[in-house]
């Protein structure tokens, strides 16, 4: 799929912008490009009609102002994912599946040209000196990039939330979540047990936590994530959200940090988007003080592998083994797994409940999807 404009029109609109006075902020919003766009391409001289001016201006923003070939796939609200392995290679998921699309840059170095052009207000580089990056970008999409030579050609992963959190109904109609283990999750929800969903990238599990997230009452909230993907409409919600350090390393917020001031804040629950490290120190002590009914995500391939992974990141933390152990089995009541079945659509796979035992936690399966 080739934008509707050659290389030459595109910086020679490009030049025209440098001076338009309306594009005085690093930020410009798309309707402001747009018109600054196609004032630029009535003094270049262009003459079109309606339909091709229409495209030949969405496309020149798109790639002035956005993610250039890519805003086109995102475009489409069911998907979910896209994968660039380099400039002629794209895959996108949709519910669950992914497919090749026929969606091309220029070369690299257009790629990498329109992802530094999107970062530089975020505060973020790409380029040799910084080969690669993780940035929220306006709107909520969340890119990872890599480039050579840590990677053989400029890779680009890019993940959005669905702006609606499914509901339990829609949940139970794709498959996801059957009622039978819905009651289940409300129960612990209710009851204020505290929960752990596990399962590897990309199998639905922070989409699952916004839905318990919806379910929680009047209680007040801290939810700590990296972006903005969980959502609670209720209020008595405070959200926190992790700071990458600048370019020189400076300025940057961590988990950790986020969550020993939200102990200040006087929470019910926290809620924590993934724990991958020492952080879990904090959660475990905050589950084990009082907060009861909080929330979080691990990646593991399983729900027994997610407590081994729980105990893992407390030794990072320094916890002796015989005292992770302890910790994790009297702070998590109930892990959730996740997988996906051999269609590849999402599903809760089985529910394991945890008690303390002799020796760390002691676990039951409670529902299983064999």
């Amino acid at each position: 799929m080739a934008p509707g404009f050659s290389p030459q029109l595109r910086d020679a609109v490009a030049r025209r912008l440098r001076d338009d006075a309306e594009l005085v902020s690093d930020r410009v919003d798309r309707a402001t490009l747009r018109r600054a766009v196609a004032r630029a391409l009535a003094a270049e001289g262009v003459v079109a009609a309606p339909e091709v001016w229409a495209r030949l201006v969405r496309d020149l923003v798109d790639d002035l102002g956005g993610l250039g070939p890519l805003e086109s796939v995102l475009r489409d609200p069911a998907v979910t994912d896209v994968m660039v392995n380099g400039s002629d290679e794209v895959h996108v998921e949709r519910e669950g599946r992914v497919t090749r699309v026929p969606v091309a840059f220029e070369d690299d170095e257009h790629l990498v040209r329109v992802l530094a052009r999107l970062l530089g207000p975020l505060g973020a580089r790409l380029d040799r000196a910084h080969p690669f990056v993780d940035a929220v970008l306006p709107g909520g999409v969340r890119l990872h990039a890599i480039l050579p030579p840590l990677a053989e050609r400029p890779t680009v992963t890019l993940r959005r939330v669905p702006a609606v959190v499914p509901s339990w109904e829609e949940l139970a109609a794709a498959g996801s979540v059957p009622t039978e283990v819905r009651d289940h999750l409300l129960d612990a929800v209710g009851s204020r047990r505290n929960l752990a969903v596990s399962g590897r990238a990309g199998v639905g599990k922070t989409t699952l936590l916004a839905r318990l997230l919806g379910e929680v009452g009047e209680d007040r909230v801290v939810v700590i994530e990296d972006a903005p993907e969980l959502r609670r409409p209720a209020a008595h919600t405070v959200h926190l959200r992790t700071r990458a350090a600048s370019p020189d390393g400076a300025g940057g917020v961590e988990i950790a940090t986020l969550l020993r001031n939200a102990l200040r804040m006087r929470p019910d629950r926290l809620v924590v988007g993934e724990v991958r490290g020492p952080e879990v120190a904090d959660l475990l002590q905050a589950m084990n003080t009082g907060h009861d009914g909080s929330m979080t995500t691990v990646h593991a391939n399983g729900p027994e592998e997610a407590i081994v992974r729980l105990e893992g990141m407390a030794l990072l933390a320094g916890i002796p083994l015989p005292a992770a152990r302890a910790q994790v089995a009297a702070a998590i009541d109930l892990v959730v797994g996740l997988d996906r079945d051999p269609t590849g659509r999402r599903r809760v796979a089985g529910l394991l409940t945890v008690r303390p035992g002799a020796s760390g936690a002691e676990v039951e399966e409670v529902w299983s999807c064999s």
